[in-house]
């Protein structure tokens, strides 16, 4: 994979090197800690489909107990394609689109009341950073160390 180099002064270049130079590793790294949070989470939802349907209802999404289990196998396999690096570019935008979606039915901070908006901008924020972490996964795709390049070579 051909990175372009970022940096215009030579002092800086040294971190141009060690990136282009541990790309593919560094890939997989990203991916896991991508995908494991949603991995993790879909598991979860999945495990506690009760509490997770009574959740959805909550947020106003009927039928609860669909979107529970939608959601939770949904989570889980956008997870598991950026871990794995199967269909990676495909799971980056499926995270981009659940996340953006999870943001604006569950951390409009600004509507919860004071005493709880600290959490919710902050899961709000994390939010926009995990879009950001997908759209590089969309960008740089897999890697090397992924299902994707073991088919590509096929």
């Amino acid at each position: 994979m051909t990175m372009h180099s970022g940096t215009t002064h030579p002092t800086l270049s040294h971190t141009d090197s060690i990136a282009a130079s541990w790309t593919d590793a560094l890939l997989l790294v990203g991916r896991v800690l991508l995908g494991w949070i949603f991995l993790t989470s879909g598991f979860g939802k999945l495990a506690n489909i009760a509490g997770t349907t009574a959740y959805f209802a909550a947020r106003g999404l009927e039928p609860a107990s669909f979107w529970a289990y939608f959601g939770g196998i949904y989570e889980f396999a956008i997870g598991a394609a950026l871990i794995l690096g199967f269909a990676t570019r495909y799971a980056a935008l499926a995270t981009i689109l659940w996340v953006a979606m999870a943001t604006i039915i569950a951390h409009r901070y600004w509507v919860y009341p004071l005493e709880q908006q600290s959490a919710q901008y902050i899961n709000f924020m994390k939010n926009l950073a995990i879009i950001g972490g997908a759209i590089y996964a969309f960008v740089f795709g897999a890697g090397k160390f992924a299902v994707d390049a073991m088919l590509a070579r096929r």
